[in-house]
């Protein structure tokens, strides 16, 4: 019986470790936390003009000056993109986390579309950027696309407001 009980307060503690984050990624996820401005949109590892859709949404022109929201407590938060003659405006509600790539040495946030009731409504699909700068007020974050046999990287430069 003792030992049992010994056994599985063992399996219950390697669970719960297991389950646990690092504490870079706890870090990361508490200046991730709060409302950031996408600024500025480039293009890297390739020469020329391009004009794309991200995130299946819009056209980076539409993101250029969005609102981004974050909440560290529940995972989730919102982007907001203007009304204009090329954008649907609005609000987009995300999930999101922060995982960390051993392998690389790296950090990724990735996110995943919800409605308004925190429901999925992605299909499970989601978007990683690679976390190439985060400080308390800038935030670069990279994805790597292809673009007839190409890579092109897309590089998202933020900035958090006060």
């Amino acid at each position: 019986m003792k030992q049992s009980f010994y056994w599985f307060s063992g399996l219950l503690l390697l669970i719960i470790i297991s389950c646990s984050i690092s504490k870079s990624v706890r870090e990361q996820r508490n200046m991730i936390s709060g409302s950031w401005t996408l600024d500025n949109i480039s293009y890297e590892n390739n020469q020329g003009t391009f004009k794309s859709q991200l995130f299946g949404d819009a056209d980076a022109v539409c993101f250029e000056g969005s609102d981004w929201y974050f909440r560290d407590n529940n995972s989730t938060g919102r982007y907001t993109i203007e009304q204009g003659s090329l954008c649907s405006g609005g609000d987009r509600f995300i999930r999101w986390s922060v995982i960390e790539r051993p392998e690389t040495y790296s950090s990724e946030l990735q996110f995943k579309f919800i409605d308004d009731k925190r429901k999925d409504i992605s299909g499970g699909n989601g978007y990683r950027l690679k976390i190439s700068q985060l400080t308390d007020t800038q935030m670069t974050l990279r994805s790597d696309v292809n673009v007839n046999g190409e890579a092109v990287t897309v590089v998202y430069e933020f900035t958090k407001k006060s």
